[in-house]
Parts: structure tokens; sequence; C-alpha cells
């Protein structure tokens, strides 16, 4: 099929289209409908259907790929680098969503997660979606207010957090931010779990803290826990939007749609295969982090590698140091990273073996030419364009190479995914725009305006009474 034909099918024919695509997950329970578009802007999908993205991001995968790396994680900030099999993230997210239990997580409760970027953030997202909670990342370069507003609105009954980060080598303290946050917001969590890696001091608060070494312990080694089976429309997370223009937007995502939508897209767009290697230079506190370091990659069952550090540290080498060390196949960076890598000697990029990369993928802002060049011409690899935000969780705009190799075109993020219907109006009339069309009327400054229709996963907007 080409790429005309499978876009055409996305949107004339969703239920047809994604019913195919959501043979690629697990379900404990098939849906009695696809979808459900009564109640427009919102739309639910796979209604009545049941399944857990933690099962599908860990525990399908054991039986076949026990033994292949699942997460693998790298610091240059502590110089340190551990790797999990399948089976020991299996391990590791039981033991975190044993502990979570422990302290009265369950279903559709909300976890606030203040961390680094640490294998222990990755196992409270996977523990708190296997339990049915509801987990919301905040980015740990956030301050006491910023995060105090988002605990206000999440509610969490628990928070994970850490005594503290790094960035360029110098310890950045969370625990005394996280204390601030809390003292300063009107919810109150029951308990704040901490995981301590020994980097900076910090004195428990009594009643309230609990140190996640020792309930651990607590729990046993090899814990069982079961994934809570939850409806297809049941939250998986909520994810804050910046706030630059205003009050932080939370976006919340549903499960079954979510799951399909981003198996797809890791085979569709970012042709990721199972068994490969998948390096997201982002951070667990974005929405990147989340498609495409956490659930992406182990939905597809390939081995994702978490960084944790700057692109400079020790040297401007590091990237491709960790791709060649990793023998990575797929890289998700921003254009702003290759522009600081630009402004050094190419020789730290070819001092690495760079051959089992296949495709480079930015996003994040616009890509100059310069850059999307540079990066062609010194890699020798595809360098691919795409656009999204955090409303969609995944690409608007791409090149779908899984599906058919279209040439890319300079300054130009690509066509429209499946399930987005993506048109340029005018932005006083709204009028279509014909192709080639660059100004309205006479005023040759004023500008087209672009919007999408987005299908699979539509966002929700967050309300309390959703939650409740």
């Amino acid at each position: 099929m080409n790429y005309a034909e499978y876009h055409r099918r996305s949107i004339e024919q969703p239920e047809a289209f994604w019913a195919e695509q959501a043979a690629l997950i697990d379900w404990h329970r098939r849906w009695d409908q696809v979808l459900d578009g009564s109640r427009p802007p919102f739309a639910r999908w796979f209604v009545g259907g049941q399944t857990n993205l933690c099962h599908n991001a860990v525990d399908r995968h054991v039986s076949a790929r026990a033994e292949q790396p699942a997460l693998v994680w790298e610091s240059t900030e502590v110089n340190q680098s551990r790797t999990y099999t399948y089976a020991d993230l299996h391990r590791e997210v039981q033991r975190m969503a044993a502990v979570l239990a422990s302290q009265g997580v369950g279903k559709g409760d909300r976890v606030l997660i203040y961390m680094p970027m640490i294998p222990e953030a990755v196992f409270a997202m996977l523990a708190s979606v296997r339990l049915g909670a509801i987990h919301s990342v905040v980015f740990g370069g956030f301050a006491a207010l910023s995060l105090a507003t988002r605990i206000d609105d999440a509610r969490p009954k628990l928070v994970v957090g850490s005594d503290a980060g790094s960035r360029g080598g110098k310890v950045v303290p969370y625990k005394p931010l996280l204390d601030e946050a809390i003292e300063r917001a009107a919810h109150k969590p029951q308990t704040v779990l901490i995981v301590d890696r020994g980097l900076h001091a910090f004195t428990p608060v009594a009643g309230r803290d609990v140190d996640y070494a020792q309930a651990c312990k607590q729990v046993g080694d090899n814990p069982v826990v079961p994934c809570v089976w939850v409806d297809s429309n049941h939250p998986s997370y909520i994810l804050y939007t910046s706030g630059t223009t205003g009050n932080p937007k939370g976006v919340q995502r549903d499960t079954g749609g979510y799951a399909v939508a981003l198996v797809t897209s890791m085979r569709d767009i970012f042709c990721g295969e199972p068994g490969g290697v998948y390096f997201s230079t982002s951070d667990i506190g974005w929405v990147v982090g989340h498609s495409y370091i956490v659930y992406g990659p182990l939905l597809q069952g390939m081995t994702t590698l978490m960084y944790e550090g700057t692109p400079l540290r020790p040297d401007a080498g590091i990237f491709w140091q960790l791709v060649e060390k990793h023998h990575v196949n797929v890289m998700f960076s921003s254009p702003t990273a290759l522009r600081v890598l630009k402004k050094f000697d190419l020789e730290f990029m070819r001092r690495h073996d760079l051959s089992s990369l296949q495709r480079l993928f930015l996003a994040g802002e616009p890509l100059d030419e310069s850059t999307s060049s540079w990066a062609e011409e010194t890699l020798r690899k595809p360098v691919v364009d795409n656009y999204w935000q955090t409303e969609t969780g995944w690409p608007i705009l791409g090149f779908p190479s899984g599906v058919e190799a279209l040439a890319t075109k300079l300054g130009s993020a690509g066509v429209a995914m499946p399930g987005y219907d993506v048109r340029v109006l005018d932005e006083s009339t709204g009028r279509q725009v014909a192709a080639g069309e660059k100004r309205r009327g006479d005023d040759p400054l004023a500008p087209a305006t672009g919007v999408h229709a987005n299908g699979l996963g539509r966002r929700r907007a967050l309300r309390r009474d959703v939650l409740e």
C-alpha cells in the first residue's frame, strides 16, 4: 500500500483502519466499538476493550525476549551505566508496583513523579500504569512553585522523588524543592517515596517520607503484582504543558488508543524493528520522553537507551559514542542539540563507528535547512523532520518511511500522519488556501494558519470531575 492509500483509509475508514492496527497490541477483552465520536470534539477509542499499558510494554515480551536488553541507562553525570533485560525490567517494575501498592496506591489514584533521568523513574511510570494508577511526570528542572501548581491540579496520593539530580557535573538537590512545593501546595500527598542516590544529604519528613530501598526490602526480592486490566479509555497519564502561554494545561491520555497509536508510529514513522535499539535524547518530563523513551520502544519490543547528561559532557562526541557503544539503529533528538554539536570539530563525530544508525529524527522546533543539511552530509544517514506537540502524543506531520519512502524536503516537516486531516486555512476567513499560496489578500505580511483534526486518541481536557 502506498502512502496516499494508507492515509486516505485512516481518514475515510477510521474504524477499519485502526481496528487493523489494534492487532499490534494485546487485549484482555476485545472492544465492542472501535470509535465512539458521539461527543465531539472528544472521541473514545476501542470502547468496551480492556488492556494494560505495562503488560504491552513489558510482560508480553518476557517469554520471547527475556534476555534482550529492554532499558539501558547511561549517565555521564555520575559515570555509571546499567542494563536491564526484559526479565530484569519485569522484576523491577513489579517491585516498584508492590511498594506503591503497599502505600495504598490503586486503580485511578494519581502518582506524581519528580525525578532525574534514572531507571527508577521509568519503573515508577510502568508500575503506576500496571496498577491502573495515573502518573504525572514533572520535569526535574522545574522550580518549587511550578511543581506546587501541578501538585494542586493532579492531587496525587503519592509522589516519587529523589534526593538529587546532576547537571554538567554539578549536583542539583531535588528534595528541598519537593519539600518546598508540598509546603506551598494546598493538596498534601499522603506519601513521598524517595530514591536516595547518595548525592545530597536530606532530612526525611516524619510520617510522610518513605525510603525506596527500605520499602523494597519490606516487599521482598520477587513480589508478584499482576497487571490491572483497565478500560481502553481509562487514563494512563497526565502531562502538563510548559505554561508559557498561561497556566500549565494538563493533557490526559487514554490507554488503548495511546498504545495502538504509538506502536503504529514505531513501525510506520520511526521504522523501529523489534530487537533494535532506540535512542531518544529527550527527558521523561516531556512528551517525547513518555512516547519515545519509555512506551513506544518498549511496546515495539526494542531496547531503549536512556541518557542522563548533556550533549557536551565529557565532550561533543558523547551522543555518537553512545550510538557506537550500543549499536543504536534509530535516534531521536532536537534541532537545538544538533545546532550545538554543529559548532564543534567534526572529529567528535567521525571518530565513532555509526554504521548501525539507520535514521536520525528531529523535532521540537523548526528544523532549519543548514542544520538539516549539515547533519545529513556528515552522518550520511537520512535526517527526518517531524512535527507534533504535547496535546497529540505522537507526530502530526512526518515521513512514513515504513509505508512508502517519500522524498524529504528541506524546510518541510512532512505529510499528514494517519488519523490527521491536515488543512491550511486563511486566518481571517477560514478559507482553505491553495497549494503554494503564501499570503492573504493584499496584505503581504498576513499569515495563513495551520490547523489539524486529530484522529486516534484525541486529547481530553483535564477536569477534576473526569478524574473522580
